[in-house]
């Protein structure tokens, strides 16, 4: 098993290769949970993502003769574009295999690391096999992305500068998909801040240490907006050392996850994959476990799909209420929309959008149905619009 002496090999086995990221306090992120929050910055990485730490490990080790071999992986994304990168820049040839609905924005960069990329499997567990038999096949060294002591102490360096950057420290809440960074984080933690909590946190979907510390279970899996932490079953090195010295494992639902993004990007200033602020989800959605302690959350990625990005961000103003989407149906008469448009505008909203059909929504043939989309400051003044608009016409909130 891993030791601090791994991590400090690995920080200098890994240094001038891989980014040393900041570690910052948010005043924001503090007064939004009622925590001291601080952060530490993973999300910069040249790959944009901590997992660059464990592959660089990982391929410095190999030998020569491993080298020539050429090195295969099987990884949503993240693990991929480390281990494309370092290959690269060590001169070893590299495929990485992914599940096929990985999001198109990280298959396009971990090509352009200039590995070669093969999309098999609906799943990881189904990527993995197809990976095994390509292995198998070419004779290549297999980078596993988290069932490693070299990946795992890789990913430990994160907690190592951390400790030394961030001050005293009363808790550190890391993401559990296959359990690299929690383990080797624990490990510097048990070593250099043996008083400091340790709290794990995983999706629902993919919760398999939800009876923590009992038996591992097997989820349901499907659909997360967290995929980077999308992983059926913890790794076994891994779930040794979260069981040693991890105190408790926290789920998170997808809505939280979505919050954390928003309010990752809005309060912080930082763009951050569902992985990525799933601490941050922890935090929002057991606040009593957190309220006056400092802690410390790890921005793991910040690979998200812009599409998925813009998207989690609406969900989330739509949902908090500075997004307001309002159903009207209101007579088939000239000058009906510009009341309703100044109404909106006398009340300080600001229309987004507007769908206007005459057809075959209205009840009536002598009315329409309209559907507007609306800015406001907050919820109360989403209120105060919707209320002023319903002194004419009828209005159901969508």
């Amino acid at each position: 098993m891993i030791t601090l002496d791994d991590l400090r090999a690995a920080a200098a086995r890994i240094e001038g290769r891989v980014l040393r990221t900041p570690t910052v306090p948010s005043h924001a992120l503090s007064k939004a949970t009622g925590a001291e929050i601080v952060l530490k910055l993973d999300n910069l990485q040249a790959v944009g993502s901590f997992k660059e730490r464990g592959a660089a490990n990982k391929l410095a080790l190999l030998t020569p003769e491993e080298r020539s071999r050429g090195v295969i992986t099987v990884s949503a994304g993240n693990h991929a574009q480390g281990v494309a990168r370092h290959a690269s820049l060590l001169g070893i040839d590299a495929v990485i295999v992914m599940p096929r609905f990985t999001p198109a924005a990280k298959v396009t960069r971990t090509a352009a690391w200039g590995a070669r990329v093969v999309l098999e499997g609906n799943n990881f567990a189904e990527a993995t096999a197809h990976a095994d038999a390509l292995c198998a096949a070419e004779g290549r060294v297999f980078v596993h992305p988290y069932d490693d002591p070299a990946v795992m102490a890789g990913q430990g360096t994160f907690a190592l500068e951390l400790f030394e950057d961030a001050g005293p420290l009363d808790v550190f809440v890391g993401p559990i998909g296959g359990g690299g960074l929690l383990s080797g984080c624990a490990v510097a933690a048990s070593a250099l801040r043996p008083e400091m909590d340790i709290i794990g946190v995983q999706v629902e979907a993919y919760s398999s240490l939800s009876a923590f510390p009992g038996d591992e279970l097997m989820p349901p899996g499907g659909a997360t907006i967290a995929e980077g932490i999308a992983v059926l079953q913890i790794g076994r090195q891994p779930l040794s050392v979260i069981r040693d010295h991890v105190s408790r494992v926290l789920v998170v639902p997808e809505r939280a996850v979505e919050d954390a993004i928003t309010l990752m990007a809005e309060g912080a200033k930082q763009v951050s994959e569902g992985a990525g602020a799933a601490a941050l989800a922890a935090v929002l959605t057991y606040p009593e476990l957190f309220r006056g302690k400092r802690v410390a959350l790890p921005v793991t990625g910040g690979n998200i799909d812009s599409r998925i990005l813009a998207n989690t961000l609406l969900r989330t103003l739509l949902r908090d209420g500075r997004l307001l989407c309002l159903k009207m149906e209101i007579p088939d008469r000239p000058g009906v929309l510009a009341d309703i448009s100044r109404t909106i505008g006398d009340a300080g909203g600001n229309i987004i959008e507007v769908s206007h059909q005459r057809l075959f929504t209205a009840a009536s043939v002598q009315a329409a149905e309209l559907e507007v989309m609306i800015e406001a400051r907050d919820p109360l003044h989403a209120q105060q619009i919707m209320e002023e608009l319903a002194k004419t016409y009828i209005v159901r909130r969508v």
